[in-house]
């Protein structure tokens, strides 16, 4: 229970700033308007990480790599903060990896909840044509492969939830890849 709660509140608060500092990224890749209620709200919570972090990381082309760099070091601290509290320092030489792997598992989180949104918001009908255009954007980047092989079934479009069991198959290999580089000797 001493570890459980700690490492839920980290896992949340990671999630959440870790989570918008991708977003961040794919947002600025995608060349979505950050005008929006969620591009404000983005801004509002990872200004302060990534502003000071551009000084000295600079972008290439369309990749925002202090946002990337930003979300690799929140990872970095959660993972130190839970190595400190079981006493486990002796493995930091792989903090970077591992922070590494756990960064491309929340890329994959984030993804997956991307999808899912996208897919539920497609089939309802909304009174917010903005958010699912700003949704639509986003996600469709992720669906157009899976739409080359897989029809409307029905009038209903299946390829988000392809996308998405793919992302579960990477997030199943990411996760065992986190407990190997963990308990690597």
């Amino acid at each position: 229970m001493l570890y459980q709660i700690p490492s839920f509140l980290l896992d949340v608060i990671v999630g959440l700033l870790g989570g918008a500092c991708l977003l961040r990224l794919y947002m600025q890749f995608h060349r979505v308007p950050f005008g929006n209620p969620l591009g404000r709200f983005v801004f509002a919570i990872t200004d302060w990480i990534v502003l000071p972090l551009r000084r000295i990381v600079p972008s290439v082309k369309r990749w925002d790599l202090a946002s990337l760099v930003a979300a690799w070091l929140l990872v970095m601290v959660k993972f130190l903060l839970l190595w400190l509290l079981i006493g486990n320092l002796s493995r930091i030489a792989i903090l970077p990896l591992v922070s590494l792997v756990g960064l491309v598992q929340l890329g994959v989180s984030g993804l997956t909840a991307l999808l899912v949104v996208y897919a539920v918001l497609s089939w309802i009908p909304t009174a917010s044509p903005m958010l699912l255009d700003l949704i639509s954007r986003l996600a469709e980047p992720l669906v157009r492969p899976f739409r080359r092989f897989i029809p409307l079934i029905g009038g209903v479009d299946l390829s988000p939830l392809a996308a998405i069991v793919v992302l579960q198959v990477i997030a199943i290999v990411v996760n065992n890849l986190i407990v190997g580089v963990a308990t690597w000797p």
